[in-house]
């Protein structure tokens, strides 16, 4: 399996601790967000791991892996940073795609690897709690995430009219299965350049956008439930309270470093 991490983005709600590095590495509970993320992936035994940089990309500091680099990191989105590392699809090999804000327990990671539809997306069904510990209102930031029979996604980021909305939330950790990713790789590049998708340009156009248009296309997307066991880092008053309550021990019950790299 190979493994692909987005880590491109300025991360400008991320201020000032963005200032004179990446997103990705930022520090929570002292270890940089990529570290964790890394010792996740290798507790499992992957490791052909590939990041794809762009903002500050001389301070990623990423041992033993690949770098890619996203030269439009400034003008395009997760979409267009994914396929900056479109040499590293390799028909017939699972591939394995990580947002690089992101950290996950071990066995999320695990139910991610064990799913075996064509396209399997990580999601949280306590995502209220998290989102309540991150925001006022849960509803304000969430999207979408709707299911059908045997945890099929039937859709997923569109603007939440009520908590039934928002089945579980997508946690930005996706798998193609091995046989699927050369249609993969045709879809995106058969879409129209000129096209607005969610109101957003090609360039820019969000991950969740790109999902929901191979939905639509009878792609067999599955969602791996999980609950809790991740935390998304996006702005600075959620990194510095995430740091608080795990210094007091109070994130456990959501999160737990202990579960990092360990069942």
């Amino acid at each position: 399996m190979k493994v692909i991490i987005l880590a491109a983005g300025q991360g400008i709600r991320l201020r000032p601790y963005t200032d004179n590095k990446p997103k990705c590495m930022v520090m929570l509970a002292g270890k940089a967000l990529l570290h964790w993320q890394l010792m996740t992936l290798r507790s499992l035994g992957l490791q052909d791991i590939t990041v794809v940089g762009g903002y500050l990309s001389t301070q990623l500091d990423a041992p033993d892996t690949k770098l890619i680099l996203n030269p439009n990191y400034a003008n395009s989105n997760m979409v267009s940073t994914l396929f900056c590392a479109r040499e590293l699809f390799t028909p017939g090999e699972d591939l394995l795609i990580c947002y690089g804000d992101i950290v996950y327990q071990r066995n999320v990671l695990q139910s991610v690897i064990a799913c075996e539809s064509e396209l399997c997306l990580a999601a949280d069904r306590q995502w209220q709690k998290l989102w309540s510990l991150r925001m006022e209102n849960p509803l304000d930031d969430a999207e979408t995430f709707q299911l059908g029979p045997h945890n099929k996604v039937l859709e997923l980021g569109k603007k939440p009219h009520s908590y039934d909305d928002v089945q579980a939330q997508y946690m930005g950790l996706i798998k193609i299965r091995g046989d699927c990713v050369e249609k993969f790789d045709v879809a995106y590049h058969n879409l129209d350049r000129d096209g607005l998708y969610d109101s957003k340009d090609f360039d820019n156009m969000y991950m969740t956008s790109f999902i929901q248009h191979l939905i639509d296309n009878e792609w067999d997307v599955s969602a791996a439930l999980v609950n809790s066991g991740w935390l998304e880092v996006d702005t600075a008053d959620e990194l510095e309270h995430y740091n608080q309550l795990i210094k007091q021990g109070d994130l456990s019950s959501l999160f737990d470093l202990d579960k990092i790299n360990a069942a």
